[in-house]
């Protein structure tokens, strides 16, 4: 690294993996900041550098002293000790900037010297203090599950109608008779703890009434007019409650009653054709229901508007996992109870790190908003506009219908780019880039900024 690549990284600011430090002189406030970036992603600290930005730098008898002090806080004053890097580069001004590079730490969490846990938030730090943050922490190295947490219900609480029904279809097994045989099968399955209660699996995936239990474990779904959230105006509300089976059923049917229906050429009494295929949300809906953090006191929410359809999982992406590697097909397992059941058949599963691909595969027009601050996952369906939505009258005689299609595409969603609006309307993207400079020479279109990261303006 040299000095402008440097001032290049300082000109953005401090956030969650680069923090600045004008100078470093106590060894155990250095062991916090490490622990936070070990038990966080990762990040890397400019020593030198001021809260500002601007480069004061360091002597070289200040790097000597600082580099020891690194050293020191690195080995013996975080629990367990972390390897980190250093590297002194030099300013024009003949100073230095000490460039430290804590790694995302493979035994979490780590402790400072006096016990405590720190986390990053944005440019700062804070202690870990709440029983979910440290679970949490505990399940990102593998040590610990959400899933695995014992309830205060007891085998009473258990469907027995669903249970033996699925012991019959998947492992051609009979209901025990006696409380003590369903009790130890019930542990032996993993859905139940050492003292005889259901675990929170148990709860989502075979109680009678799990919302009597863990309330906040339901969806909620409203459709609202327009393309805002209202505070009192709706068209459609419904709370899901039940086992997660029922959850994602009664879910997708209030998703596929609010979608437009086409004919698509068939005949008057066949059914409509959804604007968006219902399998689409039925992947979307089983990666909300087995992947949320269910450490997060909260429901799913599932909102429809004219224009999208959002469906918001408490948690965000857990470990390293990002939005582009998740598009990919890369996945964590956060509930490994959930998810072992879920691919027995309980609900409409194809294997791990598939479902947001086959999604994307049938509809592209789909968004991933990871909310770290916030811990919220939102995958966004870009909804198109009927195609008989109403449109200015054209210039000169009926406008092509490849045309209309476009705009009111463009009126669902701005920031669609040519390789979308050719997916979306099966035409090349030579064709879509013709089409769209003709809207624009009649002024029925604009575009807004530049070609990555502007968007489109439809001119009414």
């Amino acid at each position: 690294m040299n000095a402008k690549s440097i001032l290049t990284q300082i000109a953005l600011g401090e956030d969650s993996t680069h923090q600045f430090k004008v100078d470093v002189r106590n060894g155990e406030s250095l062991a916090a900041e490490m622990a936070a970036f070990a038990n966080s992603g990762g990040g890397t600290l400019y020593i030198g550098v001021a809260d500002d930005g601007a480069t004061t730098g360091l002597t070289k008898e200040d790097v000597a002293r600082i580099n020891q002090l690194i050293s020191n806080a690195a080995s013996q004053l975080v629990r367990s000790p972390l390897t980190v890097q250093t590297e002194n580069v030099a300013l024009e001004n003949g100073r230095l900037v000490i460039v430290l590079r804590v790694p995302q730490g493979i035994d979490k969490p780590y402790f400072d010297k006096n016990g405590v846990i720190w986390l990053k938030t944005g440019a700062d730090k804070r202690r870990v203090n709440s029983k979910e943050e440290l679970r949490r922490l505990f399940q990102m190295t593998d040590q610990f599950h959400a899933d695995e947490l014992p309830t205060k219900a007891g085998i009473d609480k258990l469907d027995k109608l669903r249970f033996r029904d699925f012991l019959r279809d998947v492992y051609q097994q009979a209901l025990p008779e006696t409380r003590q045989g369903l009790t130890q099968l019930l542990q032996n399955m993993n859905l139940a703890s050492d003292d005889g209660h259901l675990n929170l699996a148990g709860v989502l995936l075979f109680a009678e009434q799990p919302e009597r239990i863990k309330p906040q474990f339901v969806i909620k779904a409203i459709r609202y007019p327009g393309n805002q959230i209202h505070v009192s105006d709706y068209i459609d509300t419904e709370d899901f409650a039940g086992p997660l089976p029922k959850l994602f059923a009664d879910a997708l049917a209030f998703i596929m009653r609010n979608l437009h229906k086409t004919q698509g050429g068939r005949g008057v009494n066949a059914p409509g054709r959804a604007e968006i295929a219902e399998a689409v949300f039925e992947e979307l809906l089983v990666n909300a229901l087995v992947h949320r953090d269910y450490f997060v006191s909260a429901p799913i929410r599932l909102f429809i508007f004219d224009n999208r359809i959002e469906i918001i999982s408490p948690g965000h992406l857990p470990n390293n996992l990002t939005v582009e590697k998740i598009r990919t097909g890369n996945s964590n397992i956060r509930n490994p109870i959930l998810v072992s059941y879920v691919a027995k058949g309980l609900l409409p599963y194809h294997g791990l790190g598939s479902g947001i691909k086959r999604a994307l595969s049938s509809w592209p027009d789909i968004e991933f908003s990871d909310d770290r601050d916030g811990c919220l996952f939102t995958a966004t369906v870009h909804r198109n506009a009927p195609i008989n939505a109403p449109i200015n009258a054209p210039v000169n005689g009926p406008e092509p219908s490849l045309q209309v299609q476009l705009l009111n595409f463009v009126r669902s969603n701005p920031k669609l780019s040519y390789d979308k609006l050719a997916a979306l309307t099966q035409k090349d993207r030579t064709t879509i880039m013709r089409n769209m400079a003709k809207l624009k020479a009649q002024g029925r279109l604009k575009r807004i900024g530049p070609a990555k990261g502007g968007h489109w303006q439809v001119i009414e």
